[in-house]
């Protein structure tokens, strides 16, 4: 039984912490067309190896849509866990994605690929969006290079 509708989303860490990337480190997605755009954020942040997520993070459209975590001072901002990924992008779509608003780490996503099939592409349908490729190295999203250093 074939399961259509999934798509991938590339995702590359583009700068954040005063640090730019060159390569920039990057991942491939697989997403459902039920998957919102805060599982998608949850994904992206596990798969850039983010362990501390206290920290405002959202989407942002070239037309200026954004999803993240609803503000009453910022009324743009839609609810991300309302609104799923594939109801507002389709194949060659660009948009960002910044995890904390402090260090800024900036990543620039792109849909790659539509109406996939996850048994053929991963052998089994994920919960969640889930990574299927990935490159680069992941800086520590405090500047750590090793256990017990201080950023």
């Amino acid at each position: 039984m074939a399961v259509r509708g999934w798509f991938t989303v590339r995702v590359d860490l583009v700068s954040g912490a005063g640090l730019h990337f060159a390569p920039q480190p990057g991942r491939i997605f697989l997403v459902g067309p039920s998957h919102t755009f805060l599982d998608l954020a949850t994904a992206i942040d596990l798969g850039f190896a983010r362990w501390d997520l206290s920290h405002l993070h959202e989407f942002r459209f070239p037309d200026g849509r954004c999803f993240g975590i609803p503000d009453d001072e910022d009324p743009r901002v839609v609810d991300y866990d309302t609104v799923r990924v594939a109801s507002q992008v389709k194949r060659g779509d660009r948009f960002t994605y910044i995890f904390d608003f402090g260090a800024n780490w900036e990543h620039h996503c792109q849909v790659l690929a539509s109406n996939l099939d996850p048994l053929e592409v991963l052998g089994h349908v994920p919960q969640q969006p889930t990574p299927i490729w990935g490159w680069g190295w992941i800086p520590d999203q405090y500047g750590r290079r090793s256990y017990g250093a201080e950023a």
